[in-house]
């Protein structure tokens, strides 16, 4: 799967550099490319490249490149250079275990510690989500349905938690784009607006029900066959006509 041109997914204009950003603003740049399904797993990320769009020196990227790894959105391999992350699937069941312990922690936090300004602000983002739906902007609703997830973490008011969100939103995000079955939402409006409604209502049990419901959903749409199952040439050539078989099931 792997990609040599991040200039398209990340320039945002005819100008060929943006000089004066600091590491701060690229390193966001690149987590909304990422976030929003614009880089997708495996996209070799060249340093040079980078340098040239953002008009820094290969120094700032690579500092940039390495926050990013810390994260797990990106891998560093010597001799070959950066790469968008590509999750494998036990990672995956890893990543959104991780969300289901993790925000079910945080829906009930949320409850304790909401305030009416904050499930407006949860309304507006579903809002805005739906809106980019019915406006076919994929990349706005992929975004705006992570930031969800980030907005209700910050209700919560545990700075490290929203870090973990972060990571695990984006992370999930590169999931999607490598295992989704066919054009299905992984993200529901609805979902989300029940969510908002159970927080409200200060049902613990029913909020968090709901977010299991939702993430378990998303999981449900994805194809987290083991990938030794490829490479499994006994069964490939197993009988004659296997070959054929293995076809006409993959189309």
């Amino acid at each position: 799967m792997s990609r040599t041109a991040p200039t398209v997914a990340l320039k945002q204009s005819e100008t060929p550099t943006r000089k004066g950003l600091h590491n701060g603003q690229i390193y966001e740049e690149m987590f909304a490319a990422i976030l929003e399904q614009r880089l997708a797993p495996g996209t070799k990320l060249s340093e040079d490249t980078l340098g040239e769009i953002f008009g820094v020196s290969r120094t700032v990227i690579r500092a940039v490149l390495q926050r990013l790894a810390h994260e797990r959105i990106v891998q560093i391999h010597p001799n070959r250079g950066a790469f968008v992350s590509e999750p494998s699937p036990a990672e995956a069941h890893e990543v959104l275990q991780a969300r289901r312990l993790i925000e079910a922690g945080i829906v009930r936090e949320a409850i304790r510690k909401q305030m009416p300004s904050d499930m407006e602000t949860l309304r507006q983002s579903v809002a805005a989500e739906r809106e980019s739906l019915e406006q076919g902007d994929h990349e706005s609703w992929v975004r705006l349905s992570g930031n969800f997830h980030l907005k209700l973490a910050a209700i919560a008011k545990n700075r490290t938690l929203v870090a973990y969100v972060k990571e695990l939103v984006s992370r999930t995000s590169l999931i999607i784009v490598q295992y989704q079955k066919g054009n299905v939402s992984p993200c529901s409006c609805d979902e989300h607006t029940q969510i908002i409604k159970a927080i409200e209502a200060r049902d613990e049990e029913k909020a968090v029900e709901l977010m299991m419901a939702h993430l378990k959903a998303c999981e449900d749409q994805l194809n987290l066959q083991n990938d030794e199952e490829k490479a499994d040439l006994f069964s490939i050539f197993a009988k004659p006509g296997g070959r054929a078989d293995k076809k006409r099931r993959a189309v």
